[in-house]
């Protein structure tokens, strides 16, 4: 069956929490041992309330991060960000980036996806000024992080763009190599960041 067979029959339910710790679970369970497993658990402190496909982008997140005017006066580091968002496509992340208007008020926003926008671009940028939110794809922020181009030492929030479907009716968890890319991600930093307490994860 395809999904968009089954969606088309059943309402589509909001992500919660449980359905990121099991798609963990399942994707390390294979081959790491039950104390690597137990590391990369994720607490259940660390989850801000999930979209029950209510919200629109900008509410969702004035939900969520009540507090934003404040942490963005605050902010003044250069190659980080405070908010980092997560989606499946350089379309998307244009999408969510139009729609969160009504919630950033006076700060930068970034685009972080590779489509036309070269890394070392991006890797300058954030180096010469400060931004405050970034969206983007999980295998350009991956990439970045790697090479030091981006630090998310001073990131509060990630936002997974979770239930978000695309033409084919895909979630960005639907499709192999995205899903592999944020579960790279989450695994090469924000996990740790999530367990220390740092970082915040929110489901969209």
């Amino acid at each position: 069956k395809k999904i968009s067979d089954i969606l088309q029959k059943s309402p589509p339910k909001p992500g919660v929490p449980a359905d990121l710790q099991n798609l963990l679970s399942q994707h390390f369970g294979e081959n790491r041992s039950v104390i690597e497993i137990e590391e990369l658990k994720l607490p259940d402190s660390c989850f801000l309330p999930a979209n029950d496909l209510t919200h629109s982008f900008s509410s969702y997140l004035k939900e969520i991060c009540p507090k934003w005017a404040k942490l963005r006066k605050n902010h003044k580091e250069k190659k980080s960000v405070v908010m980092l968002v997560i989606c499946s496509s350089a379309l998307r992340s244009l999408e969510l980036i139009k729609s969160v208007t009504a919630f950033k008020g006076d700060c930068r926003v970034l685009k972080l996806f590779a489509k036309h926008i070269k890394i070392k671009e991006q890797m300058s940028m954030l180096e010469k000024g400060v931004f405050h939110i970034a969206v983007g794809t999980p295998g350009r922020v991956k990439a970045l992080v790697e090479q030091d181009g981006l630090c998310l030492s001073s990131t509060k929030y990630m936002i997974l763009d979770w239930n978000w479907r695309d033409q084919k009716l895909r979630r960005m968890m639907d499709i192999p190599e995205i899903k592999k890319e944020t579960i790279d991600l989450l695994e090469m930093s924000i996990i740790k960041l999530c367990r220390e307490g740092s970082v915040k994860l929110g489901l969209f």
